[in-house]
């Protein structure tokens, strides 16, 4: 599965996907998209970013 660090990152972060989605301003459908193919590990770094920023608003 592609991109399975991304996802296993939100999840033990209690983020959903949709809320990623929504702080890159995309569709949820549009970033379940991109992850069907391997980011590129800056794009990674970016999304974990985001992710800890979810994380520590919760």
């Amino acid at each position: 599965m592609c991109n399975k660090d991304i996802r296993e990152y939100a999840k033990k972060h209690n983020v959903r996907l949709w809320q990623i989605a929504n702080a890159l301003h995309i569709n949820d459908g549009n970033f379940s998209r991109k992850l069907r193919v391997e980011l590129a590990e800056d794009k990674k770094a970016e999304i974990r970013a985001i992710i800890d920023d979810l994380a520590a608003g919760q």
